[in-house]
């Protein structure tokens, strides 16, 4: 079992910033890769960013690709998302999600953190 814990969402204004972090526990070895996806009211859930635990891989939704920046800190078990140029679109409850393969789909799931961005 995985656990996964974000933290640092809040209300912005346009053009503003926000770091997410998302702490995961348990079998924190067997994790391949981690990412984040966030969901709108209204809306489904959509991948924002993903990185790979080993090789720190990353990828990104196109709407946030050069805006936000997913890293990760090993030793902390910690995944990060930078997100820089905040735009009222990007109002949303942001997961953090993990996954033990390549080709597995993501079978962890954090509790979310609300990200909330004025015009």
């Amino acid at each position: 079992q995985v656990q996964l814990v974000e933290s640092g969402g809040g209300l912005v204004q346009t053009g503003g910033s926000l770091r997410l972090s998302c702490v995961a526990s348990g079998r924190t070895g067997d994790i391949y890769d981690m990412g984040w996806f966030r969901q709108a009211p209204g809306k489904g859930r959509e991948f924002v960013a993903g990185i790979t635990r080993n090789a720190g891989f990353t990828t990104y939704q196109d709407s946030v690709k050069g805006r936000f920046t997913i890293s990760r800190d090993n030793i902390k078990n910690t995944v990060y998302l930078q997100m820089n140029g905040l735009k009222p679109e990007d109002t949303a409850i942001y997961y953090c999600a993990a996954r033990l393969t390549a080709l597995g789909g993501y079978g962890y799931w954090g509790q979310g953190t609300q990200v909330t961005v004025s015009s």
